[in-house]
């Protein structure tokens, strides 16, 4: 008889440290999950805690033993962060930090489950202006009609950036979006999205190059926010 024991992916939080050495069975593993906070095993459907987030890390993708994530799992990560190498000093710091003692023994609870999920209903009743939609929409078929990318924006896109410019703008104290919340979080929303024809590769163009001529090519809207 088969028992369902529960696994990791039944956490708040999920870290998928180097994803891209996963197997692509392993990887579309995570479809679900990401997009539907549920896992389906052997016909039953369990549903995931909330919140629910995944964090992963990935190596550069010329290393070895590495596998290129499809871009069906990408679409279903809401950002793409380059960390890059620490400062000089940042890393002074790690070493004081992190030399006789595991520093993540030091780290407590600064908030609870509940309490995300408040802040995150909260950030939903940001108000976006219905140009600013149209805007949102404009960027998109901008996008799938760029002679450089093979593959646009998706829906899906559209409505991350959406979600992350409302967090931003509930960040930074206000109750409605602005253009420039759009057009800060443009690339680490969309950027890791979007497919950079082969042509276009080979003139040294990648999505980032791209998804700004895209940004230059729309008008933004003016006009002041409810």
């Amino acid at each position: 008889e088969f028992e369902f024991r529960p696994g990791p992916i039944f956490s708040n939080i999920v870290l998928a440290d180097e994803i891209n050495r996963a197997s692509p069975k392993t990887q579309s593993a995570l479809l679900e999950a990401m997009a539907e906070a549920q896992v389906t095993v052997d016909g039953t459907t369990y549903q995931l805690g909330t919140p629910f987030m995944v964090i992963a890390t990935q190596n550069p993708i010329e290393h070895e033993g590495t596998y290129p994530l499809p871009e069906a799992q990408l679409d279903r990560f809401l950002m793409r962060v380059s960390v890059g190498y620490p400062s000089p000093d940042s890393e002074l710091e790690i070493l004081d930090t992190h030399g006789s003692h595991d520093a993540l023994a030091d780290i407590g609870s600064v908030v609870s489950a509940a309490d995300i999920e408040q802040l995150a209903l909260a950030a939903r009743e940001v108000h976006v202006a219905p140009a600013l939609k149209s805007y949102l929409v404009d960027l998109a078929n901008a996008s799938r009609r760029h002679p450089n990318l093979a593959l646009g924006m998706s829906p899906r896109a559209t409505l991350a950036l959406q979600r992350v410019a409302r967090a931003r703008a509930a960040a930074n104290g206000r109750s409605y979006v602005v253009p420039d919340d759009l057009k800060a979080l443009a690339e680490p929303v969309l950027a890791h999205r979007l497919l950079v024809t082969p042509e276009a590769q080979l003139q040294g163009i990648n999505a980032a190059d791209a998804l700004g001529e895209v940004l230059r090519s729309v008008p933004v809207p003016s006009g002041k926010p409810r």
